[in-house]
């Protein structure tokens, strides 16, 4: 899978910017996952950004526990955003951090939607410049992710800014993961959850089989292989864990408002017998924002929902927000 140049969706018109979309669209429409080369100009991010993000792992654990969420440390205030330690069962196991917006934009921040709260940060003297390393890396994923969705609109032959209103004050996430070594998995007695088969060996799941419930997913890796995307046959294939490149994902409901033209694709992480670190970048919009069918795109219709319900609902599945659902009614009661 060759890293493909994006950096003409930030030029004018230009047949460069013509064949890019057409690349973008083709990806997109097709497996719904493609690599890109993100870390350079005009993305603006530096090569050792993830590399200097991830220190984050090497706090101590009593600073870390200040970053927990309330589900893991009842002491702690943060229900969404925040710290999730390994669980060590089922097909997941990893620990890591969720970031929101507060991280360049401190005043976004509403004490009555969890969605909205404040992210718990570490403080600067444990780790030198790491707020600003990570906020520089968010600045440059929400410009990349607003170029790809103007891409994926003229690809569709609607208008560049269709999608801009609602990604206004958008709630987009920045996850710093770690997979642990799996310490309590015996891969000749487990059971389908937590194993997988893959070219002649069973190796242990780190990250179970699924599709990301937004619009599009920038992926960083440090290095070490185990994703892995399925293609149209049921067949999986690995994505290299290429340096200064990104994994590119669309999620469900990009591929829910487009009717399909825009495929979701399942994903899912393998264990090596090395540890292994990731970074997404879940491009996202308001908590608020109505998703409702696109003017002008031949699609199936549906009842209009706000994006907030529906991000809870789908985060509900994800072990490290089991037992939650109560604590986010829905907005709109109408919500999908």
């Amino acid at each position: 899978m060759e890293p493909m140049d994006v950096s003409p969706l930030f030029g004018s018109p230009s047949g460069a910017r013509d064949r890019t979309d057409a690349a973008i669209m083709q990806a997109a429409s097709g497996l719904g996952f493609m690599t890109i080369a993100a870390f350079a100009d005009p993305v603006g991010i530096a090569p050792d950004a993830v590399k200097a993000m991830l220190r984050i792992f090497a706090l101590p654990d009593a600073q870390k526990r200040r970053l927990f969420r309330q589900k893991y440390a009842p002491e702690n205030q943060n229900l969404y955003r925040g710290w999730f330690p390994p669980t060590g069962k089922g097909a997941t196991y990893k620990e890591g951090i969720d970031i929101g917006p507060d991280l360049v934009r401190p005043a976004e921040v509403d004490l009555n939607d969890p969605l909205l709260e404040a992210t718990p940060l570490p403080r600067e003297a444990e780790l030198p410049r790491w707020r600003d390393a990570a906020a520089s890396y968010y600045r440059g994923m929400e410009k990349l992710g607003g170029a790809l969705l103007r891409s994926v609109a003229r690809g569709l032959g609607l208008p560049e800014d269709i999608f801009a209103a609602v990604f206004e004050g958008g709630i987009s996430t920045l996850r710093l993961i770690h997979y642990p070594v799996r310490p309590d998995v015996n891969l000749a007695a487990a059971g389908d959850d937590v194993f997988a088969e893959h070219k002649g060996r069973r190796l242990a799941i780190s990250g179970k089989a699924h599709v990301d419930s937004g619009f599009v997913t920038l992926l960083a890796q440090d290095g070490v292989e185990g994703l892995q995307a399925r293609d149209h046959a049921g067949d999986w294939i690995d994505i290299p864990p290429q340096e200064a490149t990104l994994a590119v994902n669309f999620g469900k409901l990009l591929d829910r408002w487009t009717g399909g033209r825009i495929k979701a694709t399942e994903h899912r992480v393998l264990g090596s017998g090395r540890a292994r670190c990731s970074v997404p970048f879940f491009y996202e919009p308001r908590a608020n924002s109505l998703i409702a069918p696109l003017p002008g795109l031949d699609a199936a219709p549906f009842t209009p929902f706000e994006y907030g319900d529906h991000l809870w609902e789908a985060m509900m599945a994800f072990v490290e927000f089991h037992g939650m659902k109560h604590l986010r009614p829905p907005r709109l009661r109408r919500s999908a």
